[in-house]
């Protein structure tokens, strides 16, 4: 008989409403933010809970985060945490190294990447590094360019180009490959001012990077797909971006949830308020990592709760972490201060399985 009559599947039946409040799960929001030129807003949350800041810039070896610490990315290898993030430095930005054992206290390493000489693609920076372990070689694509705003805060300009190095470990040392030329920005396409890596995943006998793409005058922004079954080599980049430009959204960082067989793209929105600067940390998700709804998508972190940051809340970059997903982001002190410069790495967190929107 299938009928359930015995006391097990009466308390089974008693307990099932209260497992499905495990986890996180999607709301629509009572809060929607509009923007003065319309571009898209999202309608839904997935509420991560915030923990504050974990890493402050200003004493890193050598002044090498001086005047901030942002864009980061986060990998786990052998129960160590490895952090690179963007140091703003009296020299420019360049990809830092930090180490912790517990996603709290980090220890900071200084810069893994040095600058390009004169008239090399990353001579202006080398920051941004997201890394690939494919079994027996570390890979590292960052972001490097020729071109920064004046000193002394020294931000990487246009064009931002996604460029290669090589390592032993998880920490590196990182040995640059300019013979390696994954992609470039096109003229009169999506990618014509930006074309900077982001997290890669491989998917059988390929290997897919979400990079991010923009445009310049008007700047759209959007992320898309490149594809490699050679990661020493070049990649093809999709004739159509994965989502919309009008999403202004850049970087990525991936989770794939196997309680519901959906994958969720962690990825910085830019809002308009005095300016363009990142405003919060949105999420889409999709059962096909290759196709991707517009209308599928979620703010994690924000204003409303972003214990620290109230304007600005940067890069997003997410790690596994037992029963939960750790979420860090870059994000500014001052509400009235809206600039690139003066970040703080934060952490916030998720409680898992993820639960989309239906």
């Amino acid at each position: 008989m299938n009928l359930c009559t015995n006391l097990t599947c009466v308390a089974a039946a008693l307990l099932a409403p209260w497992a499905a409040l495990g986890g996180t799960s999607m709301v629509r929001s009572e809060n929607v933010r509009q923007y003065p030129d319309g571009r898209p807003s999202a309608v839904y949350r997935l509420e991560a809970k915030d923990q504050g800041i974990v890493l402050r810039s200003g004493d890193g070896p050598g002044q090498c985060d001086l005047l901030g610490a942002r864009d980061v990315w986060v990998y786990e290898s052998g129960g160590t945490y490895y952090m690179h993030y963007d140091g703003a430095g009296p020299r420019g930005w360049l990809s830092c190294l930090a180490t912790s054992g517990d996603l709290a206290h980090w220890t900071k390493k200084g810069p893994v990447l040095d600058f390009g000489k004169p008239g090399e693609p990353d001579s202006a920076s080398a920051s941004y590094g997201t890394t690939y372990f494919d079994g027996q070689d570390w890979h590292m694509y960052y972001l490097g360019t020729p071109h920064t705003s004046p000193a002394p805060d020294l931000i990487p300009a246009f064009p931002y180009l996604t460029m290669k190095a090589r390592g032993q470990s998880p920490a590196g040392p990182w040995v640059k490959q300019p013979e390696v030329t994954p992609f470039r920005p096109k003229p009169g396409t999506y990618y014509s001012a930006t074309a900077s890596p982001g997290q890669i995943v491989r998917q059988g006998d390929e290997y897919l990077m979400f990079f991010s793409a923009s445009t310049d005058a008007p700047i759209l922004r959007t992320l898309s797909l490149a594809r490699t079954k050679d990661l020493n080599g070049a990649w093809t980049v999709d004739e159509q971006p994965a989502l919309p430009l009008a999403e202004q959204i850049e970087n990525s960082s991936l989770y794939y949830e196997p309680a519901n067989a959906t994958w969720f793209l962690f990825t910085n929105h830019v809002g308009l308020q005095r300016g363009e600067y990142t405003d919060a940390v949105w999420v889409y998700w999709s059962k096909d990592p290759t196709k991707w709804d517009p209308r599928h998508k979620a703010v994690v972190l924000d204003g409303l709760n972003c214990e620290w940051s109230q304007t600005i809340v940067g890069l997003p970059s997410v790690v596994k972490v037992g029963d939960r997903l750790a979420l860090f982001y870059d994000g500014r002190e001052d509400p009235r201060d809206q600039g690139h410069m003066r970040r703080h790495i934060g952490l916030a967190w998720l409680d898992l399985p993820l639960t989309p929107a239906e």
